[in-house]
């Protein structure tokens, strides 16, 4: 089954390099790997002895990050090293202070995940929610590095439960420890025999109670706000946008793509509600210049043409719509929730635990069409107990599950304890 493995691999890396000339991602993925062993040789000094922890993207970083930070507060002088497989989370998160070095995830094999070795030597490695890659896991278990999966969800529609997933099964014995976020997923592992299993829930309720506790302002969204209900659009793609068009009724726009191409943009400027105006426009004039923009109407679009602002952005919402649930998934509802926002989110949400337990809650609305968006925005705007009540459970949601870092870190951080280190 290894060599399956390798074949399936090779030809997934060939792929990509042959629809990089076509694909921008996938340009970005060969361009963005080029010098990364240079880049590693240059720091091995300084980093040998880390604390390394892939993850896939930005999701995954964030969900890494509270347990980066609670170890780096114990043990300030402990080199860290974060890898990324997708372009996205590199660029987003390359200069990210927590790290003493950030770099692309060599290509999964036997002769690169030895290499990576012998360059960081790790004391100790963390993978994040979904990341299994055979190489670099054997790797760091033959040469006895403590390895643990923080954040891990399993399904039974993983390869790990098929009759053809002995390769993937044989990965989970190269685990320490393996911290779950549910009762299902520590459910499914012990009927393969795994025991090592903790249920710790998840750190991204740890960061985003944190983000909303510390209250940042931003003041061109609190100028934009104004007296009518407010509707932070987050995560959109063509056909969230599509759907808000349609469905929008006095509600005051906030919109945040997830594509921040031009030709994206304009997309947007062309089809939403006037007046509309980006967030670069305002960054350098006078808050007054917001009532000159809206004028009599007092409604239209803020369009958000920068990063990292969306988790902030939703605490001036009155509702929430998420995007992504007409495609491959919903992007992150608890960035909203822990504001206490009640969210709204197409169909393809069900691998979401989260949104499902929102949805059973109160708090949580799925639609599948521009008439249904329109019912539950009338509903929660004409209702102001309902409105209030699905706010109170969503915030409720969020602090209720807090403390997943404490429970990681309390196992993690004894083996750090240790004086010696002696990589092999």
């Amino acid at each position: 089954m290894p060599l399956l493995y390798d074949l399936g691999t090779r030809c997934y890396h060939l792929g990509i390099r042959l629809a990089a000339p076509f694909v921008p991602k996938a340009k970005q993925w060969v361009n963005g790997r080029k010098g990364t062993w240079e880049r590693l040789a240059s720091v091995s000094k300084k980093v040998t002895g880390c604390l390394w922890m892939h993850a896939a993207s930005v999701g995954e970083f964030e969900q890494g990050l509270p347990v980066l930070e609670a170890i780096k507060k114990i043990h300030p002088d402990l080199p860290i090293v974060v890898t990324f497989f997708s372009p996205s989370g590199y660029e987003a998160r390359k200069d990210h202070p927590i790290a003493d070095h950030v770099e692309y995830l060599p290509p999964d094999g036997r002769a690169n995940a030895e290499r990576l070795y012998a360059l960081i030597k790790p004391r100790i490695a963390l993978f994040v929610k979904y990341e299994f890659w055979y190489h670099h896991l054997k790797t760091l278990h033959h040469h006895n590095v403590p390895l643990f999966l923080i954040c891990g969800t399993f399904r039974t529609d993983q390869p790990f439960f098929k009759w053809y997933g002995s390769t993937h099964r044989a990965l989970l014995s190269t685990f320490s420890h393996l911290f779950v976020q549910d009762e299902k997923s520590r459910s499914l592992l012990a009927s393969l025999g795994k025991t090592n299993v903790t249920v710790a829930g998840d750190t991204r309720f740890d960061r985003v109670a944190e983000i909303a506790a510390n209250d940042p302002a931003l003041p061109i969204a609190k100028a934009w706000k104004g007296e009518l209900p407010l509707l932070v659009c987050g995560s959109t793609w063509p056909a969230d946008e599509e759907l808000i068009v349609a469905a929008i009724g006095k509600n005051k726009l906030v919109v945040v793509p997830h594509e921040l191409s031009e030709p994206h943009l304009k997309q947007i400027e062309t089809r939403f509600p006037k007046p509309l105006v980006r967030w670069s426009e305002l960054e350098d004039s006078p808050i007054q210049s917001i009532t000159d923009i809206l004028g009599k109407e007092k409604s239209g679009t803020l369009l958000v043409d920068r990063m990292g602002l969306l988790a902030r952005l939703y605490a001036y919402a009155d509702i929430v719509y998420i995007g992504g649930g007409f495609g491959d998934g919903i992007h992150s509802v608890l960035e909203a929730v822990a504001w206490g926002k009640p969210v709204i989110f197409g169909p393809n949400h069900r691998k979401f635990v989260e949104a499902e337990a929102l949805v059973e809650a109160g708090a949580g609305f799925e639609v599948s069409s521009s008439t249904g968006l329109r019912t539950v925005l009338e509903r929660l705007n004409g209702d102001p107990n309902e409105l209030q009540n699905s706010s109170a459970i969503a915030k409720a949601y969020v602090q209720n599950n807090v403390g997943a870092t404490a429970k990681i870190t309390a196992f993690i951080l004894p083996l750090l304890e240790a004086k010696q280190f002696n990589p092999s």
